[in-house]
């Protein structure tokens, strides 16, 4: 008998995904689990509903996380993540030759632990680089209480519902803003504007509050469906997303050229240039 597993994150819209065959299906000890393959989306991991990483298309979403803030900012040293179980934005940050050290805050060490065991490819051996370091923790709770600073956070979060809610909220980001030095850079995943608009308009009304250039860039993804994902920028230093190409290429060339699969200098560039309905979004 077939099976087909429902995407339900969105209230007019569902999606179902061929389960050609599942891996696992039971609860962690914050959500609800599934993974299974899919012939069209390679192996598939949704939480409580919601696709959150297929091994086809993986590597978009992954390399524009990590990449644009880290080639922007040119001088990272220290990286936090908060999420990012599944190691991929963990996997593209330490591409990174200059980075000393990375930081992994993860919720759910279940989600940790199924993915080194059924997606290895994605993390492909980060969680084993001598400069990770994994803490399980909320990570509201973690930004709220550490006296560290990171030149650069990415929260690599699900959707603002169930555990990922809080990763959304004024104060969470707040203590976000405090972790950073003046010349840091905060990068959040923010969802699909056509179809999650209060989403990305939340998340940059509190950015505004806080930071000087508060913006957005794009990237699509075909495993997350509804139209092109949007990442939230906040940073004091509004020259880092208005480097030019040339300048992108330079710093991509002293980092050794490592492969990518979608980001690259021009890509970089681009991903800034939104329509005027994201835009409109932003400032309304």
């Amino acid at each position: 008998m077939e099976r087909w597993v429902e995407e339900t994150l969105h209230s007019g819209f569902r999606v179902r995904l061929k389960a050609d065959r599942v891996l696992f299906d039971s609860e962690t000890e914050h959500q609800q689990l599934i993974i299974f393959d899919n012939g069209d989306y390679g192996r598939v991991m949704m939480l409580d509903g919601v696709v959150q990483l297929a091994t086809k298309d993986e590597f978009i979403y992954h390399e524009m996380m990590a990449h644009v803030p880290l080639f922007a900012h040119g001088r990272a040293k220290k990286v936090l993540i908060i999420g990012g179980g599944d190691g991929g934005v963990l996997r593209e940050t330490l591409k990174h030759d200059n980075l000393e050290s990375v930081t992994l805050c993860e919720i759910d060490h279940g989600v940790i632990d199924l993915c080194r065991e059924h997606f290895p490819g994605v993390s492909a051996g980060a969680f084993d680089d001598p400069r990770t370091r994994v803490v399980i923790a909320d990570g509201t709770k973690f930004v709220a209480e550490t006296d560290e600073r990171f030149d650069v956070i990415l929260v690599d979060s699900t959707d603002p519902i169930g555990p990922g809610a809080v990763l959304f909220t004024r104060q969470f980001y707040a203590d976000c803003r405090r972790s950073l030095p003046r010349d840091g850079l905060l990068v959040t995943q923010n969802g699909l504007p056509f179809l999650q608009a209060a989403e990305l308009q939340q998340s940059i009304g509190y950015f505004r509050e806080m930071f000087a250039d508060s913006f957005a860039y794009l990237a699509s993804t075909a495993s997350y469906f509804g139209g092109p994902m949007s990442f939230g920028w906040a940073t004091d230093d509004g020259d880092l997303r208005r480097l030019r190409q040339d300048a992108i290429e330079r710093r991509y060339a002293d980092s050794g050229a490592f492969p990518t699969r979608y980001w690259r200098p021009d890509v970089h560039v681009a991903a800034f240039a939104l329509p005027n309905y994201i835009r409109d979004l932003m400032t309304g």
